[in-house]
């Protein structure tokens, strides 16, 4: 959607952070935004100070997750849920989610495997594999 502007896509995420907060009618994109930052509170107060949203650099060393990469996760499972792909995954979501009893926890348990199969396209120069994706988000049932 942004590309590769990291600026813009912070923005997005502080004018849809705004809209909801000013109860502004929202997109379908970003009613999906604002729920995922909703269930955040955590990184709130980023949104709202957007100095530091803008400008603050998340690199593994510092020990803290970064909130946009975080959302980005799951804002990217509710994309593969309403799209059902890779074929199958709502099905796998479902039964995640009865597992753990909670759907965002089952969010956070399959982010993980997405990061994992994201993480291996990368380092192996192909394009992400569903099927991989799949088999590890089956090891969560």
């Amino acid at each position: 959607m942004f590309g590769n502007d990291r600026n813009k896509l912070r923005q997005y995420y502080i004018d849809v952070w705004d809209k909801a907060q000013n109860n502004q009618p929202l997109e379908p994109l970003e009613k999906i935004i604002a729920d995922v930052i909703s269930q955040h509170p955590e990184y709130q107060p980023v949104l709202s100070d957007k100095d530091t949203a803008m400008g603050k650099e998340y690199l593994p060393e510092s020990g803290k997750s970064n909130p946009f990469m975080h959302m980005g996760m799951h804002i990217a499972i509710h994309e593969q849920l309403s799209a059902n792909r890779p074929e199958g995954i709502r099905e796998i979501y479902q039964k995640i989610a009865t597992r753990c009893g909670d759907a965002h926890e089952a969010e956070h348990k399959m982010t993980e495997c997405l990061a994992e199969m994201m993480w291996q396209a990368q380092r192996s120069g192909t394009a992400p594999d569903e099927n991989s994706y799949l088999k590890l988000l089956k090891k969560l049932v």
